[in-house]
């Protein structure tokens, strides 16, 4: 047992492992240690601080969730856009989960959005699940306010991979994007643009947002979509 997996069985948490193990059921069970999220997210803080996790995050794949889980704080924390860039395309081909996916969250990329929506076009054309959703979430926190472009919207609607763990994020774009883009975003809704599923999870997260006023609210209940189960 390495030194790192050693800290982190010290940090185990039972009766945890047993909920986590229910929210990320695509994974095994047996590779889930059960460590809560702060104290993780401590431990990561603690190794960038002290400059003790380049052979850590060398080494691919790694064994357990919360190696993943680390592995994402530690990227997210570096402050160097190329190195993290280098970093992300190493480790995304190995994300194998939603949770460790949307953990990562480079800091950095705050100060770089002029380079990154390269990146992102690139990570959306992938043919990996979760490099996709990565790209899509990037999408979804850097580009929505100041940096908004209506082409991005656009860019987003026209993924069709049809994977739940995909169209779920794209789903939680488009109801961010209602949020904050309304009068641009709303006409995907109205033309149809997405298919059923996202169109639908699209306006049950905007609806369930404290960001879209009550009458956005109303309309989108109307465009809402029948589906074969609604007809049953």
């Amino acid at each position: 047992m390495t030194y790192h997996n050693k800290n982190l069985f010290s940090m185990q948490d039972a009766e945890y492992r047993e909920f986590q193990a229910k929210l990320i059921p695509n994974i095994k069970k047996e590779s889930i240690i059960g460590i809560r999220t702060p104290i993780l997210k401590k431990y990561a803080l603690e190794l960038v601080k002290n400059n003790d996790f380049t052979e850590f995050i060398s080494i691919l794949p790694h064994e357990y969730f919360e190696e993943n889980q680390l592995h994402a704080f530690i990227v997210s924390e570096l402050k160097d856009y190329d190195k993290v860039i280098s970093e992300l395309e190493r480790f995304l081909p190995y994300v194998d989960n939603w949770a460790t996916c949307d953990q990562l969250r480079p800091k950095i990329f705050k100060k770089h959005k002029d380079k990154l929506i390269t990146k992102i076009r690139k990570w959306i054309s992938s043919s990996h699940t979760y490099t996709i959703r990565f790209g899509v979430g990037m999408m979804m926190c850097h580009y929505l306010d100041d940096n908004f472009e209506e082409d991005h919207l656009k860019l987003i609607s026209e993924i069709r991979v049809h994977d739940y763990y995909i169209d779920m994020m794209i789903a939680w774009y488009f109801a961010t994007a209602l949020a904050k883009q309304y009068d641009k975003a709303v006409k995907f809704i109205e033309n149809n643009v997405l298919d059923t599923f996202i169109n639908n999870k699209t306006i049950q997260k905007a609806r369930e947002s404290y960001r879209v006023s009550d009458e956005h609210k109303e309309y989108l209940k109307k465009l809402k979509r029948n589906t074969g189960a609604d007809k049953k």
